[in-house]
């Protein structure tokens, strides 16, 4: 298996893990947008992986 589809069944599996996923996704890409370099899209990653980190941690 690749790392995508571990992460893909870890949030599969752990439901609260995707729902955090998303709302630091949001976040993140809130956060982003008045900085020109990062942008929302990397913002959104930044956040999406930080919250897996986050979640993965707690396990």
């Amino acid at each position: 298996m690749s790392k995508i589809e571990d992460i893909q069944n870890d949030v599969k599996s752990t439901p609260d893990l995707g729902k955090s996923m998303a709302k630091w996704s949001a976040l993140g890409a809130v956060v982003a947008i008045p900085v020109p370099v990062i942008g929302p899209i990397f913002g959104a990653l930044a956040g999406a992986g930080y919250a897996y980190y986050k979640g993965k941690k707690k396990v």
